[in-house]
């Protein structure tokens, strides 16, 4: 009986394995390297090329590290780029809990310092751009300057419908109901919530979009994804204990017209004395692959100054 339970578990082993490498970034900027590092007692993966500084690029909700993929290359010829899969999505690992951006802020934090080559620009799009904020708040002497991207910090989101916020916060925070009802239509789900944020409808194209629901798919990855969205509410609170901290950095926000607009600069401008402002015009929340050149150019600018 134990080794027929042995054998099974064996078994159950490889399939896992098997998923997780079916679940694998096929393509990566020419000079990028795939590198893993254990932090803060997980297995994080990122993608690092470039030389110089070190600027922490921080991947957004439905996507992974490989959202970064057009703007590294018009960057690293100045700075040493690292792009990491957050706790839980793309190849990092899976984990029950931390999903909080106060916990996930720690990962990078402790990412920064294993790299040696701290402190950091830090740039976040969405969730990223969360985990960014309070990385910025909680440990300003790994970050010397930040990029929001079309983001909104915790506690400012809108997520009543009834007050003309956004549906899908309710249906992500619900417990296993989202799991259910996506099960197996991961890509579909992904393809509809991108139509409906890009402005650039083309932008992301269908074989992105299965590189991204490729790893959701995998056994956790869903839930891992829609623990970013439960765990706002405690992301809030833990904010509102802390509601005079500034953010010390200089900050850039670059927002998409037909993304947040002008809501992040707003909410930011009470935060930090040191901030500058840019709007996409011709852009959707999904900056980095709807405008990638534009937002290279943007971050070139503010970075190097």
């Amino acid at each position: 009986m134990k080794g027929t339970l042995k054998q099974y578990l064996l078994l159950f082993s490889l399939l896992l394995l098997v998923c997780s490498s079916n679940a694998t970034t096929t393509e990566l900027p020419e000079g990028a390297e795939s590198r893993f590092v254990s932090v803060n007692g997980i297995r994080l993966h990122y993608v690092t090329m470039g030389q110089g500084p070190l600027v922490i690029l921080l991947h957004g909700w439905p996507e992974t590290s490989y959202e970064w993929r057009e703007v590294m290359p018009l960057l690293a010829a100045h700075f040493t780029l690292v792009a990491p899969d957050l706790r839980g999505l793309g190849l990092s690992e899976k984990t029950h809990g931390g999903y909080d951006k106060k916990r996930v802020a720690s990962d990078i934090a402790a990412l920064i310092k294993q790299l040696g080559k701290g402190p950091a620009m830090v740039v976040g799009h969405d969730m990223g751009g969360k985990v960014a904020y309070v990385l910025a708040l909680l440990y300003p002497e790994l970050v010397n300057k930040l990029v929001l991207v079309d983001c909104m910090p915790p506690g400012t989101e809108k997520m009543d419908p009834s007050k003309r916020g956004s549906w899908h916060y309710g249906f992500h925070m619900t417990p296993e109901i989202p799991e259910m009802l996506t099960k197996d239509r991961e890509k579909e789900y992904f393809s509809a919530l991108i139509k409906k944020w890009t402005h650039k409808k083309n932008a992301i194209s269908p074989e992105t979009i299965n590189e991204y629901a490729s790893h959701y798919a995998t056994p956790g990855g869903m839930t891992a994804g829609f623990n970013y969205y439960r765990t706002l509410p405690q992301d809030g609170q833990f904010l509102a204990t802390i509601p005079d901290k500034k953010i010390l950095m200089p900050v850039l926000t670059v927002a998409g017209r037909y993304g947040v607009s002008e809501n992040l600069y707003t909410i930011m401008s009470k935060k930090s004395n040191h901030i500058t402002g840019v709007i996409i015009e011709e852009s959707g929340h999904f900056i980095p692959e709807e405008s990638p050149k534009l937002l290279a150019k943007q971050l070139l600018k503010f970075l190097r100054s």
